[in-house]
């Protein structure tokens, strides 16, 4: 009896130790993914709602430091360097800090984007940026914090937020053109000197066509004439398609620019293949 007692007492521990009651956050948490231009921006914070409540110079006190919603801090990260109001502003991940007043927000982005409310101890020196954005007065109550993108471009977007009968914009400037931009120069511009390389020396190791990788190893090694690596490799495929007359003069060109640079591996190797291929 005791024995059946006891299990069925362990039965019933192990019912409440797993069971989890399951309720809605009263503030519910968003994720917002997007690309603006090329760059991507991730924005992450919680939703509180008015209840009834007034929001802001009351719930949400003028002139103070406010975490911009609820829980865990705002966060917003972006991909690429981003301008705003003409200031830069790194890539990374911040806190998106607020203190309202009713004509305008100061926006603080903070690097210590971890942890939940506002700092106990504020830091200036983690303010990466901050700036100022007028307060825009709306002929309807929004109940629940808002934060989204606004007024997307291929080169800008705007950060969003309403509560109550208040938005407030922060745009953002992303650095579409010159990413374009290079990228059309690298395309354009055909194969890099590192492309040639890694081609050549994939087709030697992999048995193939050596005569192919002869001419990208060349190409190579006349784009980067000092890049000893480059130039011990042409002597390499050299070796391997049983020209050693060749082989032997590149990798004596290797060598010397390898003794320049004091790079005693390249040294060692040039100096080995040297001697076995003059044989």
């Amino acid at each position: 009896m005791y024995k059946k007692l006891l299990i069925a007492l362990l039965f019933i521990g192990t019912l409440s130790v797993n069971a989890q009651i399951k309720t809605p956050a009263p503030s519910p948490f968003t994720k917002i993914e997007q690309k603006v231009g090329l760059t991507d921006v991730t924005l992450e914070h919680s939703r509180p709602a008015m209840r009834g409540r007034t929001i802001f110079g009351d719930l949400v006190p003028f002139g103070k430091i406010w975490r911009t919603g609820a829980n865990a801090r705002t966060k917003i990260t972006f991909s690429d360097d981003v301008t705003i109001a003409g200031d830069t502003l790194k890539k990374g991940t911040y806190a998106i800090f607020t203190k309202p007043s009713a004509e305008s927000w100061d926006v603080y982005f903070y690097t210590d984007y971890k942890g939940g409310g506002a700092p106990q101890k504020w830091d200036d020196s983690k303010v990466a940026l901050k700036t100022t954005a007028k307060t825009i007065n709306l002929s309807m109550d929004i109940q629940s914090f808002t934060m989204g993108f606004d007024d997307l471009t291929a080169n800008s977007a705007v950060i969003g937020m309403l509560w109550e009968n208040t938005y407030v914009g922060v745009k953002f400037n992303v650095p579409t053109e010159a990413t374009t931009q290079a990228s059309i120069d690298k395309v354009m511009g055909g194969p890099t000197a590192n492309d040639y390389f890694s081609a050549a020396s994939y087709y030697r190791n992999a048995g193939k066509d050596l005569n192919q990788a002869l001419i990208w190893i060349t190409k190579a090694t006349e784009l980067r004439k000092e890049a000893f690596w480059m130039m011990r490799e042409k002597s390499l495929v050299l070796a391997a398609m049983g020209n050693k007359k060749e082989a032997i003069k590149a990798a004596k060109s290797s060598l010397a620019t390898a003794t320049e640079a004091k790079n005693a591996a390249y040294i060692k190797m040039n100096t080995d293949s040297i001697a076995e291929w003059s044989k």
